[in-house]
């Protein structure tokens, strides 16, 4: 906008003269973010409009009025980011995929004080770099700046990213925020990526102050938890070793473990890459039970530890003890779903073969299954079952897992996919798709079971409403206070005696199978309040008297499936006297076997149901 046109829009409107400095910098070629059309280049001024024309993405020559884009609209310097990627796009790529602490350092200058906030500069970094690409390339980015000494990077995003007038070392660099924070857990961090920065780059320094401040708060803060105490004694050791320092420090890393009660906790929650160290100082400290309790930790292992475990075991020559015990705990049912992740991953390596090859069986699709189910049950969000991801993404498992399974197994298994309620409807048929390719005979199976089940049951809402409430508590209480019991039993030991393991386990068939029932049950339900009924024939709905065969009258009410009430007279249409008077008019007569005799009935009348 030149001198002449800025006069006039300010002789028109008086209040812009205090935005004259701002108003001088919305020139023809000058590149702008607008807060809702984002990025774009002022490519002319409309004098006779006053109105700047302006290129947005899908939005050619979009006129707006100056005024309007005082608050809403910022012109970027020419160093800014966006518009360094419009006029030296070859550049900034080279930045993006070879050099991203220098591309963050470019764009700090950029700004006032060479500063702005994490979120400022990730909004333009995605615009940069592409949303697609960004996630994945500024998780690498951030190492790289990490280590960049020109820079400081906040640990919130709310805080600022610096360009430093003068570098900072990274050594200088984590001990200023190591002394600047009263985080117990911070400082742990802050020690582990000093220890690594000190003996990467073989400097010496003075250790000793950090490190009895991190001594002190593995022995007394109470910021921390067990594992927390025990990764931190770890950090504390090896910065004591970098210091050359002798002294014993307590608690000793042996000593927070020495209750090996204590350990499927603190495993629950060790940072991964302790992970191994962890199981070798259980074997020091626990030499005579440190097989014993990594089989324990194994059962409630999770992701990595579930390898490390299992690596453990083989390389300390328990590979055969481990095949046993997998084996048991398939018959037991007590393979759990990081364990079964595990098994079905490494079906096919040449390590585990040997491990491996008599548990890929039908068998463990049905723990599969019955693991998937468990956790949809359990999960209180619609969070992924990486159980449930796998079985979906690699094609060639459930062939493999059905390779020696009969027909009528598979059926079963396939019945049991259907009612799972860890996939959605589709996953399910791509996944029963899978089943018919190996045994055609599936579909005709699967397709007869289909149609028993589109028979609908006609129920009442107050019925309905009882047996949903009866499904909630089954799923909701009863399963996982069962799964609760199961973890109790198993604790106190050899499960081929333990009577408490066996009940629980029993109860748990049974819950299963109700829950599967009701689900089958509540599927076929339809509401209905018997107003269609009418007294030209007996139906659900109706009132009928009936005349045995002594000349007794009784009055029947004949109601939805699940509203039998014999002290009431109230039957079922499902029953068997209900089903022998569906459709019978006035004096028709049925015969209905009860116990080892028929009984005759004559319907005398039929009236409506009325509520």
């Amino acid at each position: 906008m030149n001198s002449e046109a800025l006069s006039a829009l300010i002789a028109k409107n008086p209040s812009l003269k205090g935005s004259k400095a701002k108003l001088e910098l919305m020139e023809p070629g000058s590149y702008v973010i607008h807060r809702s059309w984002g990025f774009g280049q002022i490519k002319s001024y409309d004098d006779s409009a006053q109105r700047l024309l302006i290129d947005f993405k899908g939005k050619k020559a979009h006129p707006m009025d100056p005024a309007f884009c005082l608050n809403t609209m910022e012109v970027l310097p020419a160093k800014h980011l966006l518009v360094r990627k419009e006029t030296e796009p070859k550049k900034i790529a080279e930045l993006i995929a070879d050099d991203p602490a220098q591309l963050v350092a470019e764009a700090l200058e950029a700004y006032p004080n060479h500063a702005t906030s994490a979120i400022d500069l990730e909004i333009t970094l995605t615009q940069v770099v592409g949303e697609d690409k960004y996630k994945k390339w500024w998780s690498a980015a951030k190492k790289a700046i990490g280590k960049d000494p020109r820079i400081s990077m906040p640990e919130k995003k709310t805080e600022l990213f610096v360009l430093r007038e003068t570098p900072v070392s990274a050594e200088d660099e984590i001990l200023e925020q190591f002394h600047s924070t009263r985080s117990a857990r911070r400082r742990i961090a802050l020690a582990e990526e000093l220890v690594a920065t000190v003996a990467k780059k073989e400097i010496k320094t003075d250790l000793l102050a950090v490190l009895k401040t991190v001594a002190d708060g593995v022995k007394d803060s109470n910021q921390l938890d067990a594992s927390e105490r025990l990764y931190g004694a770890s950090v504390r050791d090896d910065l004591a070793k970098l210091a050359g320092s002798e002294e014993v420090f307590e608690p000793t890393q042996a000593a927070l473990i020495a209750n090996a009660r204590d350990l499927p906790a603190i495993a629950e929650k060790i940072p991964v890459h302790f992970q191994s160290a962890f199981l070798e100082l259980v074997k020091a400290t626990h030499p005579v039970e440190s097989r014993d309790i990594v089989f324990t930790l194994l059962k409630t292992s999770q992701g990595k530890f579930t390898t490390e475990c299992i690596n453990f075991l083989i390389e300390n020559g328990h590979a055969d003890e481990l095949a046993a015990a997998l084996k048991r705990w398939q018959t037991e049912q007590n393979l759990r779903a990081p364990v079964l992740l595990w098994i079905v991953k490494n079906r096919h390596s040449k390590k585990f073969a040997k491990l491996l090859n008599d548990l890929i069986t039908p068998r463990l699709l049905g723990a599969v299954f019955f693991a998937i189910d468990y956790e949809a049950l359990q999960a209180s969000s619609a969070r992924r079952i990486p159980l449930a991801d796998i079985l979906s993404e690699d094609t060639d498992l459930i062939a493999d897992l059905l390779s020696t399974a009969d027909p009528e197994t598979a059926r079963d298994l396939a019945n049991t996919l259907m009612l799972n309620q860890g996939f959605e409807e589709l996953t399910k048929k791509s996944l029963l798709a899978r089943f018919i390719k190996i045994f055609p005979k599936i579909q005709s199976l699967v397709a007869a079971d289909a149609e028993g089940k589109e028979e609908q049951l006609l129920v009442s809402k107050a019925s309905f409403e009882r047996k949903r409430e009866e499904y909630e508590i089954i799923v909701s209480k009863k399963i996982p206070e069962n799964s609760k019991a199961i973890a109790t039993a198993r604790e106190h030991g050899d499960l081929k005696e333990n009577s408490e393991y066996k009940m629980a386990k029993q109860d748990q068939q049974v819950l299963m199978a109700q829950k599967t029932n009701l689900e089958k049950d509540l599927g076929r339900a339809r509401i209905s309040d018997f107003k269609e009924a009418t007294t030209e024939q007996v139906s659900a709905g109706t009132v009928v008297t009936v005349k045995d065969g002594n000349g007794k009258s009784t009055q029947y009410t004949i109601l939805g499936a699940w509203d039998g009430d014999p002290d009431q007279n109230i039957i079922s249409y499902k029953t068997a006297l209900g089903v022998a008077l569906l459709g019978k008019k006035a004096g028709d007569t049925v015969k209905v076997k009860t116990g080892a005799s028929d009984e005759s009935y004559t319907v005398v009348g039929i009236e409506l149901y009325k509520a």
